[in-house]
């Protein structure tokens, strides 16, 4: 209901500039049509047309002081079986830099943070700030979307200009949000009675862009230490996640088209599970490249090649699947991607995007409980329009 009321009351407002520029309000709202030709992506869309994808989302922001600021965003999701589109905090927090001057600035930010992930993660719900309707799921998994996309702690930031360009550091240390199914499920499954929990994560991050933005390079740390907390009548022990991924990323811009990569290591540890689950410690390798080009300043065409291994020492799940007899596909995606995005007006637009998936690592067991059910080639097809102010 009250996602509805946000639809309805963004639709109908302009962006707000009150208190001489030193309050802000923005929002957008979007709305996603899903099909697959196998298994099910954001909904039960397999060969049906699902509208079980949808966006809402409002941010503020009011600069107390020159070195002072406050902001916040809620945000309404709907995204199949992963999330129900209740409104929540996506992020609240202030802002102060006390040493700023023409040549950088230095701050902390503290509240609850965006995770600095890779090129994309801290402005991944806006699809207006998206080169595709969804990221590449390589680096930034949809279905484990809540334990990256924010965190409760504090950030400590370094930004330097310079005639090369500005180069930037960040460090955050915060409790990611773990409180939810959506959390756990990816983790342990579906239907485990069990809590999981988290301690402080840190995250770093080193970003240069140069050249007027011409090109940006970025380096990520990010450590995540996670323990289950079993359940009433629950067959898991109380076993323990570690996850370290490191991104390695890179993009050039140039006047009508860019070129983007990255790579992502990734070591994961899980042990204590007990018998009844895949313990053991893999480290997972994913990358992906992808071009587009402005065809006019109002299309954009998209072409992208992605791909994501759990264990790049059993790349095709065979070690896996004689060990727990599911699908060695599970652990492994390669997904070519072809999209086109009209920019009707500066606030209007509109997306198509087709993607020919080989392998479903990333696919949520929410929208797709029987393993065995699954189809190793499938295509997914999705249509989206996005308003914002």
């Amino acid at each position: 209901m009250l996602a509805g009321c946000l639809l309805s009351w963004h639709t109908a407002s302009h962006a707000l500039d009150l208190l001489d520029g030193d309050f802000q309000l923005h929002g957008f709202a979007s709305l996603t049509l899903v099909t697959t030709t196998d298994n099910n992506f954001f909904g039960q869309s397999d060969n049906q047309i699902s509208k079980d994808f949808s966006e809402v989302g409002v941010n503020a922001s009011w600069r107390l002081t020159p070195a002072l600021q406050l902001s916040g965003g809620l945000l309404s999701r709907r995204a199949g079986g992963t999330d129900d589109g209740g409104v929540r905090l996506d992020y609240g927090l202030l802002d102060w830099a006390p040493m700023s001057s023409e040549e950088g600035r230095a701050g902390i930010r503290m509240g609850r943070i965006k995770t600095a992930y890779g090129l994309y993660n801290t402005t991944r719900d806006v699809p207006f700030t998206r080169p595709s309707i969804i990221l590449p799921q390589s680096i930034y998994f949809e279905r484990t979307r809540n334990l990256t996309v924010s965190a409760d702690g504090a950030e400590v930031y370094v930004e330097r200009f310079g005639e090369g360009g500005t180069l930037s550091a960040s460090f955050a240390y915060g409790q990611p949000q773990t409180d939810t199914e959506a959390a756990k499920v990816p983790l342990v499954g579906l239907d485990r009675p069990g809590k999981l929990d988290s301690k402080l994560a840190p995250d770093l991050q080193i970003l240069y862009e140069g050249a007027g933005n011409r090109y940006r390079l970025a380096f990520t740390a990010l450590r995540l230490d996670l323990k289950y907390q079993p359940g009433y009548r629950d067959i898991l022990q109380a076993g323990r996640f570690r996850l370290t991924p490191l991104i390695f990323s890179a993009q050039y811009n140039a006047e009508n088209w860019s070129l983007t990569s990255e790579y992502a290591l990734r070591r994961t540890s899980v042990t204590d599970f007990g018998p009844y689950f895949y313990n053991g410690t893999f480290n997972g390798q994913s990358y992906y490249v992808q071009g587009t080009y402005r065809l006019t300043p109002q299309w954009e065409a998209l072409l992208r090649y992605d791909a994501f291994y759990a264990d790049q020492n059993d790349r095709d799940g065979t070690d896996f699947a004689a060990a727990t007899r599911l699908p060695g596909f599970t652990r492994f995606a390669k997904d070519w991607t072809v999209g086109l995005r009209f920019d009707v007006t500066p606030q209007f637009m509109l997306r198509a995007e087709a993607h020919f998936v080989d392998g479903t690592g990333f696919l949520a067991a929410q929208d797709n409980p029987n393993p065995q059910a699954l189809r190793r080639y499938w295509d997914n097809f999705m249509l989206q329009a996005s308003f914002r102010f």
